[in-house]
């Protein structure tokens, strides 16, 4: 099976992220819909490869458009405010996101494996690809939790065009349990935080049983 299964998947993802209005409270979901990841068990490390391309924000956009739209309005509010939150919206995610999904899969693996980007050691790969992103908001009177939504590809680094297994991964949410989270980095990054507990838990309870 070749790479890019993930566009046919696409609207299986939006059904369960922030692009709906209707994903609050119905919880993460987490779907197998091809191969298998079971060549993974026993591997005491994992290469993690983290994709953003042709990712969707809030309703629908793509995030290029997103991001014109925000930079705008923050810019016309506060001159270069937007510029400034542009650049923190793309470097997130290897400060924040990034570190978080690891961080929640390698404590939730609890020491059965180890997952890092760049891991040289490693035999397989999880292609972590966000294809759908609710940044969510908090302003104090009113706030709403943030989402993502991926697909997870496992392949052999040794034929890295391969597809051995791929899940869905929709609606994991992101907020700040003491309700701190105004920033939107710090919402979205715990919305990986539960993608990567959420996927780590998948694999030992549903895969390498």
């Amino acid at each position: 099976m070749k790479l890019n299964r993930t566009i046919a998947a696409l609207p299986l993802l939006l059904l369960g992220t922030g692009a709906m209005a209707q994903m609050y409270g119905s919880g993460v979901s987490t779907s197998m819909i091809s191969g298998d990841f079971k060549a993974l068990k026993g591997e005491k490390t994992v290469d993690i490869d983290f994709v953003y391309d042709g990712m969707l924000v809030g309703n629908g956009m793509t995030n290029d458009q997103y991001l014109t739209k925000k930079t705008k309005e923050y810019n016309d509010k506060e001159k270069g405010k937007g510029d400034t939150w542009a650049i923190a919206w793309i470097n997130d995610r290897e400060r924040l996101y990034e570190p978080k999904f690891l961080e929640l899969y390698n404590s939730r693996m609890d020491g059965a494996q180890k997952a890092d980007k760049e891991n040289n050691d490693a035999k397989y790969r999880l292609i972590v690809k966000t294809v759908a992103t609710e940044p969510g908001y908090n302003i104090g009177i009113s706030k709403r939790p943030s989402s993502v939504g991926a697909s997870i590809q496992l392949v052999a680094i040794a034929a890295p065009t391969e597809v051995l297994g791929e899940m869905i991964v929709s609606n994991c949410p992101g907020a700040n349990a003491m309700g701190f989270d105004y920033d939107t980095g710090g919402r979205i990054a715990e919305a990986y935080a539960k993608l990567g507990k959420e996927v780590a838990t998948y694999l030992m309870k549903k895969q390498w049983k």
